[in-house]
């Protein structure tokens, strides 16, 4: 049995096969070659959908939900958020263009990031983003600057950090108060004060993150409390009502069994009731409830394709590694921070489990393992090994290690097909090489 929380919507077990939008992934395997990776379009719109219509539900006032496109990004991704209704959380210029390309509208973009170049601040604003999302002093300066004479001044989101420690990894939470992101709470007045005066920059709201993979609303929900007083003191101080709050995104994915659901109509049913008792607490107009999911959206709609490639016994005779033909440079999260996953053997997913095997990556590292006693069958040379919940920073994060091709991603619907990002090929990893000028060697002189 497939469970439900950790696959996408559209997976079935069929002759022994997993088939994922209608189609067998160990013929995507055969014809597109491994390591690849699919996604769902089923499933990615639907959570799309379910944060829109939760968030509807249970906020009385305009919300409003951006995909964190650094879970995956690419021109297709882009246009489905488009079409589903849903904004973009940036962080790069590069990001920026992405977004362009795939026709997003450029007021529904909000530009995050603790080390913006000016190159990225100016994209920015030529391209009319509808937010830059600021998050120290010293960008708060530059952009002064090069906001300065533009026809419209550039909405602005100041990020807070609220001094909240989210139960995570230590990796994945961004909200105590030396994290690297963000204001701490006692240097907002410097900040207001320097965007009320500079008449380039419109400041619309406060933003905090308090991390990913959080399962106790509670946290999210002190978050809410924590900038909305944070914005009643604003206006008292300022006169200046803003009408923007953003509390983050963060929502937490399983990625075995023994890990909760994701929970995304409670999640917003929280958040809802949060921001409503706070703004009654402080006499304070519902603002415009902006969250920013990304994780999950996207890491149930996608699965990892390798094939088995090689094998390790122990001396015993017992099956300690399965060997496949992709590992850290496509997932580093495993590598990164211990991060765990759910496999099975697409072209045998009727076979039952035997004795626990680690799943080895290719790669030079000792550490590349993608998963440690998995309850695999007895794998066989030219398996095909599927992971669930990949949709989410993998490729997102892949790198060219070992020089390296990255791998293809489709986009999978009712038995269609779609190659929405093409296997990076080996002239593609050349093309920014150089040989040495011709010159004379030390050898030679």
């Amino acid at each position: 049995m497939l469970n439900p929380h950790l696959w996408p919507d559209t997976a079935r077990l069929e002759a022994g096969q997993l088939w994922v939008g209608g189609v067998a992934l160990p013929a995507l395997a055969e014809a597109y070659a491994t390591p690849l990776y699919i996604i769902d379009e089923v499933t990615l719109r639907g959570a799309m959908r379910a944060y829109r219509h939760a968030l509807a539900r249970h906020y009385p006032a305009p919300s409003r939900v951006h995909y964190a496109s650094k879970a995956l990004l690419n021109i297709a991704v882009a246009q489905v958020a488009q079409q589903e209704g849903l904004g973009l959380d940036l962080v790069s210029a590069a990001e920026l263009l992405v977004a362009r390309r795939a026709g997003v509208d450029m007021t529904s973009i909000h530009l995050h990031g603790n080390a913006k170049s000016d190159a990225e601040l100016h994209r920015a604003l030529d391209w009319g983003v509808g937010a830059v999302v600021v998050d120290n002093l010293d960008e708060l300066e530059r952009l002064i600057a090069l906001s300065a004479g533009h026809p419209q001044p550039q909405p602005v989101l100041l990020r807070v950090a609220p001094d909240i420690a989210a139960h995570t990894h230590a990796h994945i939470a961004t909200g105590a108060a030396d994290a690297k992101f963000g204001f701490p709470l006692a240097a907002l007045p410097v900040a207001i004060e320097r965007i009320l005066a500079a008449p380039g920059l419109h400041l619309r709201g406060l933003h905090a993150h308090i991390g990913s993979q959080i399962f106790e609303l509670g946290q999210l929900a002190a978050t809410v409390q924590v900038l909305v007083a944070a914005l009643a003191q604003i206006r008292a101080q300022y006169g200046v009502t803003l009408e923007e709050l953003s509390p983050g995104g963060g929502l937490g994915v399983p990625y075995t069994d023994a890990m909760p659901a994701t929970d995304i109509d409670g999640y917003a049913q929280a958040l809802a009731a949060a921001t409503q008792q706070a703004c009654a607490a402080h006499n304070f107009p519902l603002p415009l409830l902006t969250v920013e999911p990304g994780r999950s959206i996207i890491a149930r709609a996608g699965v990892a394709l390798y094939r088995v490639v090689a094998r390790k016994f122990a001396a015993d005779g017992r099956l300690l590694y399965l060997h496949v033909d992709g590992g850290m440079a496509d997932n580093i999260r495993p590598a990164l921070y211990a991060a765990r996953y759910t496999a099975l053997l697409a072209n045998r997913a009727d076979a039952p489990p035997t004795a626990p095997v680690s799943v080895a990556g290719r790669y030079c590292e000792s550490g590349d393992i993608l998963l440690r006693d998995a309850p695999l069958p007895a794998a066989q040379l030219g398996d095909v090994l599927a992971v669930a919940g990949a949709g989410a920073y993998t490729l997102s994060m892949a790198s060219t290690y070992n020089m390296s091709p990255r791998p293809a991603l489709l986009l999978l619907n009712a038995g269609q097909v779609q190659v929405i990002q093409r296997r990076e090929t080996e002239e593609d990893l050349l093309a920014r090489d150089l040989p040495l000028a011709a010159t004379e060697t030390p050898q030679s002189r």
